[in-house]
């Protein structure tokens, strides 16, 4: 994966057997960081890269069980979970969420893990 002209030392998914492991997505355009924008359209992004590499391993966003959620700032967590929900609206994947500073002046980064099987989905269990 190259980013501002450097070669990174990662996939952008792993299987191992019926998981898939995403490496934790950062808004991206035009093949470098999207450093303008709001959390809004900054999770948008990641999400939709998202889905994009998902399809690309056989499967979509049902498929997420995890997600890891880094926010830059706090108070951007009601316009990040406003988006998130929008794409993840039954049964959503756990998921765990922090602050935390990056390497690249953007406001989120997302990780997950999709588990696929044989015409089969993993069961969430929701707790209210």
């Amino acid at each position: 994966m190259v980013i501002n002209n450097r070669r990174l030392s990662l996939s952008k998914a792993v299987r191992a057997g019926n998981f898939i492991f995403l490496t934790g997505q950062i808004p991206m355009l035009d093949g470098k960081p999207m450093t303008e924008g709001s959390i809004e359209e900054q999770t948008k992004n990641c999400i939709e890269h998202i889905r994009l590499t998902l399809l690309d391993c056989g499967c979509d966003l049902h498929n997420v069980v995890k997600s890891m959620i880094w926010l830059k700032d706090r108070t951007d967590f009601p316009g990040f979970n406003e988006v998130y929900g929008q794409y993840f609206t039954e049964m959503p994947p756990a998921r765990s969420a922090l602050v935390s500073d990056f390497l690249v002046d953007i406001k989120i980064e997302i990780e997950c893990i999709a588990y696929i099987s044989d015409g089969h989905k993993p069961s969430k269990i929701n707790v209210d």
